[in-house]
């Protein structure tokens, strides 16, 4: 991490002392403990991982009493009810949540607003996760956030069970967004939508991204019970918006919306929408959008994304930013397009080395992976294929391994070190080889590094190195080549 300037450290240190200030108040409030400043950064993140990880439990371990609303508005109301004053955009959906929530950080931050962003996982450092911008959070602030909402978690815990890895960092986000003051916050839900934690809040819009089957063992085996969950968010007094969806995914976002009386829209239908695949000169091969009607409309919008399947993403983000123009956000087009352009790829089909290409994308899912695949065929230059591939265990395994023999020319399996539910990679090969006949050439690697490596020794010329099935191998992957730059 670099120093920060002078100036930079002067601004640390006040946001930390005004949350410094903010805990004195809280405390006084409720006359709660405080257990004292973290000795460093690394204490608090080792706090932090203390706390049950829903991201590193496999599903059948995860236990009742994680889902619980009660407990979330019992720390945020230990906390003052950070979120109560905030305008807040609640993301939830299967897949394109993330790219979502980053188009319209880029957008509205181009469009001269402060914005709070809480998004998951992270891909190298936890505070990815909580951004003002496109910015992480200093480590002071955080630090100092969550010596906050720590006591404030010790504080209910008598009553309401201790609280998750992932409700401290919301709360934790909510904290910094109310403290910072931002004009809006982006808030994108992590497991579910009904008893994710981040439903709390009383959102101004709604997102609901395409729904796929997915964490089946918690949110439910058909389309319909995980769209249930998702539709969880949807409230009375907020607009929701949706991407096309499955007829059985469409039907039950509206009862939801009629038992919440709230309005629903979806591209396509209540919102003007079309998308198509261009290749011109200079900009490549991309997708281009059209969202809403006349003046208030976006026409032929470039994608700055890769791959057809972040249209309807792109789509949905340009229908969120109509929206909040009715509730008096000033949200110019040449701003909003200027600020699609300058988007971080971070863990989309990001290039991380140039020679050898290599690329990150942290498809989970036989769509995701489906969609990466022909992304890459679509939109980027070489020759042959070589896909360095790990997941946890609980995925549908057999389904991406069908994708990936589609697709690669060669397949690398391996294992994130830091991921406790990750399939062995020989069971992977083992299942490539033996239940779905995989034709592609394979290997296994006992780590990232491992495959990095035999990867790097094998391509020539134009070929490209992919790495996917999870952000853990993705961010994995990206601490490895960016240690091998600082060598050079």
């Amino acid at each position: 991490m670099s120093k920060l300037s002078a100036s930079e450290t002067g601004a640390a240190s006040g946001r930390c002392a005004a949350v410094s200030t903010e805990k004195q108040a809280i405390r006084k409030r409720s006359r709660r403990v405080s257990r004292g400043a973290f000795a460093n950064h690394q204490a608090a993140i080792e706090f932090l991982d203390s706390r049950v990880n829903v991201e590193c439990v496999r599903p059948d371990k995860v236990e009742n009493e994680v889902w619980k609303l009660d407990r979330m508005r019992a720390l945020l109301g230990e906390l003052g009810n950070p979120h109560d004053g905030l305008e807040i955009v609640h993301i939830a959906g299967s897949k394109g949540k993330g790219s979502v929530c980053n188009m319209l950080e880029c957008t509205l931050e181009a469009c001269g607003y402060t914005t709070g962003i809480f998004t998951s996982p992270h891909l190298v450092d936890v505070r990815e996760r909580v951004r003002i911008g496109s910015v992480p959070i200093e480590e002071s602030l955080f630090d100092c956030a969550l010596e906050l909402c720590r006591d404030a978690a010790f504080a209910v815990e008598a009553e309401h069970g201790m609280a998750t890895y992932f409700e401290l960092l919301t709360a934790l986000s909510l904290v910094v967004f109310a403290q910072q003051a931002v004009d809006l916050v982006v808030l994108e839900t992590g497991i579910g939508g009904r008893l994710d934690c981040t439903n709390v809040v009383s959102p101004r819009v709604c997102g609901l991204t395409r729904i796929h089957l997915e964490h089946t063992q918690i949110l439910g085996d058909t389309l319909a019970s995980i769209a249930a969950e998702k539709a969880g968010i949807i409230k009375s007094g907020a607009v929701t918006i949706s991407t096309p969806q499955h007829d059985e995914v469409t039907c039950v976002f509206q009862e939801h919306a009629r038992a919440a009386d709230s309005e629903l829209k979806f591209l396509g239908d209540e919102v003007s929408y079309t998308c198509r695949f261009q290749s011109g000169v200079g900009r490549g091969p991309h997708a281009r959008v059209c969202v809403g009607e006349d003046e208030d409309g976006f026409e032929h919008m470039s994608v700055p994304l890769l791959g057809m399947h972040q249209a309807d993403n792109c789509g949905l983000a340009l229908a969120i930013i109509i929206e909040l123009r009715s509730h008096g956000f000033d949200l110019p087009e040449r701003m909003v397009t200027a600020g699609l352009e300058r988007i971080n790829r971070q863990g989309r089909l990001e290039r991380v080395l140039e020679k050898p290409q290599v690329y990150i994308d942290g498809a989970h899912t036989p769509e995701s992976i489906r969609e990466t695949l022909k992304a890459a065929g679509g939109h980027l230059d070489y020759d042959s294929l070589i896909v360095i591939f790990g997941c946890a265990r609980d995925k549908d395994v057999n389904a991406m391994l069908r994708e990936l023999d589609r697709g690669a020319d060669k397949v690398l399996f391996t294992k994130a070190a830091s991921n406790p539910r990750a399939m062995d990679p020989d069971e992977l090969l083992s299942r490539f080889r033996e239940r779905i006949h995989g034709k592609a050439m394979a290997e296994s690697k006992a780590c990232v590094r491992d495959a990095l490596n035999d990867a790097a020794r094998a391509v020539t010329g134009n070929d490209l190195i992919l790495l996917m099935g999870s952000f853990y191998i993705a961010g994995e992957a990206k601490v490895l080549i960016e240690e091998r730059k600082a060598r050079r």
